[in-house]
């Protein structure tokens, strides 16, 4: 069974950045992609950011420029730096492992608990 975790979550100021780290058991994110979702308070979950196998990222319109998913193969460990965060952000962070099919990612291998960020203005 497949272990995800998030650390990083946390309460920060707008404008400020933060960045959460997720870790796996065994070299899950070595060979398969990588996305990072969101669900803020009394709404629906949203993907963020995808990491592909060969390192190709995509980002939603709303933390396009703003946020910045990596991966360190050799840590087993994926990234989602998140810079001039708005209170908008504030959600429960959760960090998926999955594949592509096509353009579309499915987060089919294991989801994290989820780790909470709020920002206050």
């Amino acid at each position: 069974q497949v272990r995800i975790m998030e650390y990083g979550g946390g309460l920060v100021q707008a404008g400020e950045s933060l960045t959460l780290s997720c870790g796996v058991s065994g070299s899950i994110f070595t060979n398969n992609a990588a996305g990072w979702y969101r669900q803020p308070p009394g709404k629906q979950r949203e993907l963020v950011a995808t990491i592909n196998v060969s390192d190709v990222t995509n980002y939603a319109d709303s933390v396009k420029g703003r946020f910045s998913i990596s991966r360190d193969s050799g840590k087993n460990a994926v990234y989602l730096q998140m810079n001039s965060l708005k209170p908008e952000d504030t959600a429960d962070y959760y960090c998926t492992a999955g594949n592509f099919i096509g353009t579309t990612y499915y987060p089919n291998i294991g989801w994290g608990q989820g780790a909470q960020v709020t920002v206050s203005s």
